[in-house]
């Protein structure tokens, strides 16, 4: 059983390499926010609009939690705040569990973010500067959480193929 579960801000690329990862490796593939878009029957963006990020942050909770008691081998790839948010960062910890945190500068996320920025709840509704000060902020509110990973690649200036050849490395 081994579960390897990316993370990092949004923009940093966690479903395009946990996708190719989980080619490569040959386990299956999930995400979170996929996951509970097909249980809502509904997307992020319109649970958050609808229900409110408590409810969501509460969902969220339930199933990473569940998908961790599972025994199932696997490759997962959170939502941005998952780690941030109802302890989620301790169900990083554990036996078989290989976390990897996506780190990209501000620079870099926010080129990343800026033409899908409507997609996103938390910055849908900003300007380009309020974006990038957002970023900066949240970027560093969640560094204490994202830094619980096991191992930290930073993405900048990188292309996906050589941050998955990083984190083949780690895994071998």
């Amino acid at each position: 059983m081994k579960k390897i579960i990316l993370l990092g801000y949004m923009g940093c690329g966690k479903s395009t390499i946990a996708k190719l990862l989980a080619e490569k490796v040959s386990l299956p593939y999930l995400d979170l926010d996929e996951i509970i878009e097909k249980k809502e029957k509904s997307t992020v963006k319109n649970i958050f609009s609808e229900k409110g990020e408590i409810y969501f942050r509460k969902l969220e909770h339930d199933i990473f939690s569940d998908l961790m008691k599972n025994q199932d081998s696997f490759i997962l790839s959170l939502g941005g705040g998952t780690p941030c948010y109802a302890n989620n960062h301790e169900l990083l910890k554990g036996e078989n569990i290989f976390s990897i945190y996506l780190n990209g500068s501000v620079a870099t996320l926010y080129d990343r973010l800026i033409n899908t920025n409507t997609e996103r709840p938390l910055i849908a509704d900003k300007s380009p500067e309020e974006m990038k000060e957002f970023i900066a902020k949240n970027l560093f509110d969640r560094s204490f959480y994202y830094n619980q990973a096991h191992y930290k690649i930073n993405i900048d200036d990188k292309t996906v193929g050589s941050v998955l050849a990083e984190i083949e490395t780690i895994l071998a």
